[in-house]
């Protein structure tokens, strides 16, 4: 029975658990402006957390500072309350704004980075592109040298060889007319004598 009085009990307490919401504390706090340097004078207003004032004296026996708020009243407020830093909520806003700028400086750099990148990887594309063409190119003209210089060795060896054929066939032209010539003058002169004797006879 105790343990079953035990369970109900936790169950009970961890409903309110279960069913509660997160939430935060609202950051609009206030402080009352008095009319004096003290508690003891009455309450002329507050002043907004944040909001921006113009000290004018400060009571350091009671703790209290004289001010002018935004809206031009005069009166005291507790001297802790008063700070020479800027507060969040003034900051906050700037601090955001900046953020944002910063954001947007972070994002059009990151653009134009891309954008250059992109650029980069472009033309190193058309380099390779145009490194490519000319390997080929290369490749293409060699071997078309290649092959001239074949047909030019090919074309030397023709003329060496038609060379000596001429060389040959004037040499074989120049024996013949040689030969002719030696046989034309030992049988030349053989044929001249007879043909003087043939006349003498006659006479």
């Amino acid at each position: 029975m105790k343990k079953l009085f035990c369970m109900v009990l936790v169950s009970m307490l961890a409903m309110p658990a279960a069913f509660a919401q997160d939430r935060y504390i609202a950051d609009k706090l206030f402080t009352y402006m008095h009319s004096g340097p003290s508690n003891k004078y009455r309450i002329i207003g507050s002043v907004d957390a944040g909001e921006k004032v113009n000290l004018l004296e400060s009571n350091k026996e009671t703790g209290f500072s004289h001010i002018v708020d935004a809206k031009g009243r005069q009166g005291w407020v507790q001297t802790e309350f008063v700070t020479s830093q800027e507060s969040m909520a003034l900051r906050l806003p700037r601090l955001e704004k900046e953020l944002a700028d910063v954001k947007n400086k972070l994002a059009n750099a990151r653009s134009t980075s891309d954008s250059e990148k992109a650029g980069m990887a472009e033309s190193l594309e058309m380099r390779n592109k145009q490194i490519s063409e000319l390997e080929q190119n290369y490749s293409e003209i060699s071997n078309q040298l290649t092959d001239s210089q074949e047909e030019v060795r090919k074309l030397r060896a023709k003329l060496d060889t038609q060379k000596d054929d001429l060389l040959l066939k004037y040499f074989m032209y120049g024996g013949g007319v040689a030969g002719g010539g030696l046989l034309f003058g030992l049988i030349l002169p053989s044929i001249m004598p007879r043909r003087k004797r043939k006349n003498s006879g006659w006479a």
